[in-house]
């Protein structure tokens, strides 16, 4: 290049009389392009030298930035954040000043390193070395504004979950990319990884709470398998408390079974028993059906060749207040032989036709994930039109049974539910049910909670309505008569209902206090009262 420089100034072409003047210019020129070669290339020098601080500054600034939005409650509890931390890093190979890296990393982190392990580190082979996981915010800003090379912070985010098992399930958890991998977390993926504010659900961590702490001391009291309960709001479709239990850490997923992900509430069919005759008696009422059945002894169903083909009682403790019962007392006292002969006084392709519209006979894919398919009888013949009546031979989800009666006590109109919150305003949904029989269906829940099964559901200053469910479980095929599902499902208050409850028990045993009974009566319906009488306060205040 120096040579160039001479070539033009030594042939340049000028007149004798002015070679000097130009001679001048030309070196001018020349002293200018070498001053500028010299200056690139000492800032080249300079910015590898240094380990290009500025560039690891520049594209180290969103690095800190959080990627994912929070999750929190109605109340604005917080349920799910990302929380930004670092690791402090070394690099031996990129080090200039051995001592000043020594010093700073003793300073950081005195009790692993003393400054000659440090510079011992230096001197070896080893390329990287995490110098503190997890460092706090003062010692990743002292290695910050130190700047040395070789001694960088690498980020990383952790999502974390504050009310840990309480809404393990609803709110789920992220996989190592960050992405959601179940409950909220998957539904609205999209949204938290593409904004910064927080998204709100309908739940409430108070309600939440009473609903874990009575779902887990009833499953070890009464030594359950499983423990479920849901509270929707009857208008909106929110959903305030959604628990089931056994729960799983969504911050340590090792430490639980992987079945214990599983939420039964959507994800595991039952037969639900006796709250069915809640249907039953809408079907009877639709059709007009006002008579009284003989219900003192169990009731015979008979072929077309006149043969029992099924003989369908009650238990032995069931004592009818009269030997025949009206539609209304059938469900009133939960009688099986009065249900079974409501359902076959049906019109052919009723009950079919009402579980339709109460989507009984369809996955539910809702906002915030999908349910598991319901098993209806292949053939609707008379022994399968009876079992149905009393919630047996039909097998649906929690969540299936939680919005059908809603449907049936709201007014009549079927609501999906949400996880979003929602403000309060007309129902919206599809109507299924008169409102004039809805009311009616209200008015006998309410006299199941204070004259039979679900006594022990009342509390003072509210009128709660309810019904009570328990179902023999089918084990391989047949019928196991020690193995029980209970269930309570409640509304409230019944002049003008505003939440629907769901509590169900897996296998409830017996215990000292019931006498050895395991029905409803004795432990759905009095750990539903207890989350009533806790949560009512937080839900009228």
């Amino acid at each position: 290049m120096f040579e160039v420089g001479r070539d033009i100034l030594k042939n340049a072409g000028v007149r004798r009389g002015d070679v000097s003047a130009g001679r001048g210019r030309m070196r001018w020129i020349q002293n200018f392009f070498i001053l500028a070669f010299v200056i690139f290339v000492g800032r080249t020098m300079q910015l590898a030298l240094q380990g290009t601080d500025r560039g690891r500054v520049v594209a180290g600034a969103d690095r800190w930035v959080v990627n994912r939005a929070d999750i929190v409650d109605r109340n604005g509890d917080i349920l799910a954040k990302n929380v930004v931390s670092g690791h402090i890093t070394l690099r031996p190979r990129q080090v200039q000043n051995p001592e000043a890296v020594a010093e700073l990393v003793h300073s950081i982190a005195s009790y692993e390193y003393s400054v000659s392990q440090v510079l011992k580190l230096l001197n070896s082979s080893r390329k990287f070395i995490y110098i503190k996981k997890y460092a706090s915010e003062s010692q990743r800003d002292t290695v910050a504004r130190a700047k040395l090379a070789g001694l960088d912070i690498e980020s990383i985010q952790q999502r974390k979950y504050p009310k840990r098992r309480l809404f393990s399930h609803v709110v789920g958890f992220v996989g190592n990319d960050g992405r959601g991998l179940e409950g909220a977390e998957r539904t609205y993926d999209k949204y938290l990884r593409d904004n910064k504010e927080p998204l709100q659900l309908s739940l409430d961590s108070r309600i939440q709470s009473v609903f874990y702490e009575q779902l887990s001391i009833a499953m070890q009291k009464y030594q359950a398998r499983n423990a479920m309960g849901m509270l929707m709001n009857t208008s909106t479709g929110e959903m305030i408390a959604m628990v089931s239990l056994p729960d799983f850490d969504p911050e340590n997923l090792t430490l639980d079974s992987t079945s214990n992900r599983l939420f039964k509430p959507m994800r595991a069919t039952y037969e639900m028993g006796s709250i069915f005759k809640i249907f039953n008696t809408a079907m009877a009422m639709e059709n007009g059906i006002n008579k009284e059945y003989y219900v003192k002894e169990a009731y015979k169903i008979r072929d077309k060749f006149g043969r029992v083909a099924a003989k369908i009682g009650d238990v032995a403790s069931f004592k009818p207040p009269r030997p025949n019962l009206t539609v209304e007392e059938i469900m009133l006292h939960s009688c099986n032989a009065g249900s079974v002969q409501i359902a076959l006084d049906l019109p052919d392709g009723t009950q079919p036709e009402f579980f339709h519209r109460m989507h009984f006979d369809e996955v539910l894919n809702l906002e915030f994930g999908q349910t598991e398919r319901t098993l209806l009888p292949q053939k609707w013949g008379p022994v399968e039109r009876a079992t149905v009546s009393f919630g047996h031979g039909i097998a649906v989800t929690p969540m299936h049974l939680l919005l059908g009666v809603n449907s049936m006590i709201n007014g009549g109109v079927y609501i999906y539910p949400t996880m979003k919150k929602r403000t309060f305003g007309p129902l919206r949904g599809e109507r299924v049910l008169s409102d004039e029989i809805s009311a009616r269906l209200r008015g006998i829940m309410l006299r199941i909670a204070e004259e039979t099964t679900a006594k022990q559901a009342r509390i003072a200053g509210i009128q709660i309505g309810g019904k009570t469910a328990t179902a023999e479980k089918r084990v391989n095929g047949k019928i196991d008569k020690f193995k029980n599902l209970t269930a309570f499902v409640g509304i409230f208050p019944v002049n003008a209902p505003q939440y629907t409850i769901l509590i169900v028990l897996d296998e409830p045993k017996g215990t000292k206090e019931s006498f050895g009974l395991r029905t409803a009566a004795w432990n759905a319906v009095p750990t539903a009262g207890k989350i009533l009488d806790s949560i009512l306060p937080l839900l009228f205040e």
